[in-house]
């Protein structure tokens, strides 16, 4: 929806507003106006370079959908106790509309359900709880089996097929980790032994040292029986680029999203692909979903569906042109909740 057309309902809402408020009864509220109500807060476990694309996501949606207020807030510190405290402080600064990215997956639906006692909308974004259910309203992540999947066969085809693997990848309490490892080993499994797992690393994407560290002593001692690396954490992503370079060894590199870094070096041959992730479709859909539901413009169809937001092998072949598949998806999937996961007026 366009400013133009934002303005023009909200001239024609006026005139109505007028009109009925002449007659003596209580105008009828329109969808726009409506929406300028709601608040939204999208709240990630913690500071990372992926949520700073839930700022452009929301800030777009704010916009295209007339919000009344996002905001994003990133204090939880990737503690379960910050972020519940967070919460409780939004709620009381009036925010009824939740996109959360839960720090413990183990207490996720708890979180979840004490927001949904209190009245409250509810996403899971970006990570969906690790138990079978989902007690938010709806789940809009990546399938990070999926993308460990299209990851690790663009590795394995990088090297033609035949040779050795290692999985670089996040923290291994979360399930999103364990769901990683699992997509790598399916894609490993289908060349029956003509691609070996060396190893798997966890715990590697909270900081750049410790990842770096962690990259230049894997090289340093296993560099010349490794011929692909593949990485399912944004910053050991960056830090395997830097590595790999550093040692000057042939070993192949498959990343994850699409940090610069990773990108120039796909572009310059130093990076074999990337698979990239819709951060920005997770809040801009996201939001939009939450503020159709507490402005009831849509009910909940299927409460607790998940749905995958999408990711996208890119390589020299489409580095230019990928991040218009990205924004297809994003319309698309907000075609999907209409259809499927929302029952809209």
């Amino acid at each position: 929806m366009s400013r133009a057309s934002n303005g023009r309902r909200l001239v024609a809402a006026a005139m109505v507003l007028t009109l009925v408020s002449a007659c003596g009864s209580p105008p009828p509220v329109t969808e726009s106006s409506r929406s300028k109500e709601v608040k939204v807060a999208l709240v990630p476990g913690g500071p990372h370079p992926y949520f700073a694309l839930w700022r452009v996501g929301g800030a777009q949606a704010k916009e295209r959908f007339a919000v009344g207020e996002v905001t994003f807030d990133e204090s939880s510190d990737w503690d379960q106790a910050k972020q519940n405290r967070t919460l409780n402080s939004l709620s009381a600064q009036g925010y009824t509309a939740f996109g959360v990215f839960a720090v413990s997956q183990v207490d996720t639906n708890a979180m979840f359900s004490r927001l949904k006692r209190d009245g409250m909308v509810v996403a899971s974004l970006g990570s969906c709880p690790g138990e079978t259910t989902n007690k938010a309203d709806f789940c809009l992540a990546t399938d990070v089996e999926i993308a460990a999947y299209k990851a690790a066969k663009a590795a394995i085809g990088a090297i033609g097929g035949r040779g050795t693997l290692v999985h670089l990848t996040g923290n291994s309490v979360d399930t999103n980790t364990l769901r990683r490892m699992a997509g790598v080993r399916h894609a490993v499994d289908e060349t029956a032994g003509a691609v070996t797992l060396l190893a798997t690393v966890t715990d590697l994407d909270q900081d750049q040292a410790t990842a770096d560290k962690a990259v230049l002593d894997l090289v340093a001692t296993k560099g010349a029986s490794i011929n692909a690396i593949v990485t399912t954490g944004y910053i050991p992503a960056i830090a395997t680029v830097r590595g790999v370079r550093s040692s000057g060894l042939p070993i192949k590199i498959v990343g994850i999203d699409d940090d610069p870094l990773i990108l120039d070096g796909i572009r310059d041959g130093t990076v074999a692909a990337t698979v990239v992730q819709n951060p920005v479709g997770q809040a801009y859909v996201g939001t939009w979903a939450l503020t159709q539901l507490s402005i009831g413009e849509c009910k909940n169809n299927r409460r607790g569906a998940v749905v995958d937001s999408g990711s996208f092998v890119v390589t020299a072949a489409n580095a230019g042109t990928y991040d218009q598949e990205r924004t297809a998806k994003t319309e698309q999937l907000i075609d999907e909740f209409r259809a499927d996961v929302l029952a809209c007026a």
